[in-house]
């Protein structure tokens, strides 16, 4: 993703059929290639005509957005927001086998939930407790405490640090499981790609040690 304007659509970060059986190409064809794709293109239409605001970071867009002119505000905070999400959500996936945390995460995860099993089942509740569209998050603040967090739309939870999230958008699942959310998030629990997210939360508390130490 590039670090500022204009935005463009990353490739999906493995093949269309390799979250099968527990997403299908066709939804991440939909997904990745026309909702993603739409938000990108959405941003940038909006920035175009604010070369002032061209320069700013996708991240700088979703946390800072009460700085921008107020014609392009709200659309940049529900399009910002849905980029930043979404690209986080494709990359915390991944094919093959179940994985499991490993390191400091899983010392975390057991400290602050019990087992991975608890943590699951936190986060399931947060992702069937949404209502309507929105999404369910694993964090973390800047000294590693995690926590599990859900908010609406295309909202982020920054400054907490995400580290996983499940989209609860209809478009995330309906053609596989329709209405059956409970269904989707156990698919979507099994690809989890905790290896890449144990490794992200490891450079979590390396920056927390060197602002410490510094």
């Amino acid at each position: 993703m590039e670090a500022h304007y204009p935005f463009t659509l990353p490739p999906l970060p493995y093949g269309y059929d390799a979250l099968l059986p527990e997403i299908e190409e066709r939804t991440l064809h939909f997904h990745h290639d026309k909702h993603f794709a739409t938000y990108i293109d959405n941003l940038n239409k909006l920035l175009e005509q604010h070369p002032s605001c061209q320069d700013w970071s996708l991240e700088q867009l979703v946390q800072e957005c009460s700085r921008l002119p107020e014609d392009i505000r709200q659309g940049v905070r529900n399009n910002a927001g849905g980029v930043y999400n979404h690209d986080l959500y494709f990359k915390t996936l991944a094919p093959g086998p179940v994985t499991s945390p490993e390191g400091p995460l899983e010392d975390a995860i057991a400290r602050e939930f019990g087992d991975l099993e608890s943590l699951k089942t936190v986060m399931k509740n947060a992702a069937l407790g949404q209502f309507g569209s929105g999404w369910a998050w694993l964090v973390s603040d800047r000294e590693g405490r995690l926590s599990v967090v859900k908010t609406p739309n295309q909202d982020t939870p920054l400054p907490l640090t995400p580290l996983l999230l499940c989209d609860v958008w209809e478009h995330a699942y309906y053609l596989d499981y329709q209405n059956r959310r409970g269904d989707y998030f156990e698919g979507w629990w099994r690809k989890v790609n905790w290896p890449e997210i144990s490794k992200a939360y490891d450079a979590l508390l390396e920056n927390h040690i060197r602002r410490a130490e510094g």
